[in-house]
């Protein structure tokens, strides 16, 4: 794989105006980089998780007026999409790059997957890297960091995915863009991989797989 890693060009494409100007940026000079990513990655989260990993570059297609402010590719265990199941993401915002573990709210196991998460809070609170955050909805940058949250915190988070209907739940690391550009693309490959060994359990308590 000739994956070249990130450079500013790539984040910049989020501050190009108009819809069709941003989407032939994204389709050209991003949008490349995150199907080598996800050709890479499929085989190392399916050996991680025990289930086949397909991978899904967001297109974007229903969006007619407002250009997206993030991308990513998406890994799930359905070839045919993925914002129904537990699944794992790497995109970009302007600002910075993203690595996560998602269940978001289209989702319609989120209500056992809330509980299997309170029935292991202690186990989970205890075992995510404190420097790694979590994100209440996937379509905004902001995060909590793990360190900033208390075990009463994160089990508020697993009862708000299994009782509310639109509610979501991230978790994963964070990198700012100027690190991002300034890594190599075989650190960052180490890296991202680093954080996929860290959230795959989420995975697999999800669901319930040993």
């Amino acid at each position: 794989m000739d994956f070249g890693g990130f450079t500013n060009e790539d984040f910049n494409v989020f501050l190009i105006d108009g819809l069709e100007a941003r989407m032939e940026a994204l389709k050209n000079t991003v949008r490349p980089k995150l199907e080598q990513l996800g050709e890479y990655f499929a085989p190392t989260l399916s050996a991680l998780t025990g289930d086949e990993m397909f991978v899904h570059v967001a297109k974007h297609a229903r969006r007619t007026i407002n250009p997206p402010k993030d991308t990513w590719v998406a890994f799930a265990s359905n070839p045919r999409g993925y914002k129904m199941l537990p699944h794992f993401q790497i995109g970009l915002w302007n600002t910075h790059l993203f690595v996560w573990f998602a269940v978001i709210y289209e989702a319609p196991q989120k209500e056992m997957i809330g509980e299997r998460y309170i029935k292991k809070a202690a186990k989970i609170y205890k075992e995510i890297p404190k420097e790694f955050s979590w994100s209440l909805d996937h379509t905004k940058p902001d995060t909590i960091k793990h360190q900033q949250i208390t075990k009463a915190d994160l089990l508020a988070h697993f009862e708000r995915l299994k009782t509310v209907k639109k509610a979501e739940l991230l978790c994963g690391y964070t990198i700012d863009r100027d690190q991002v550009i300034g890594i190599s693309a075989d650190g960052l490959l180490t890296q991202i991989e680093d954080v996929f060994n860290k959230v795959a359990p989420l995975y697999k308590i999800a669901l319930n797989i040993k």
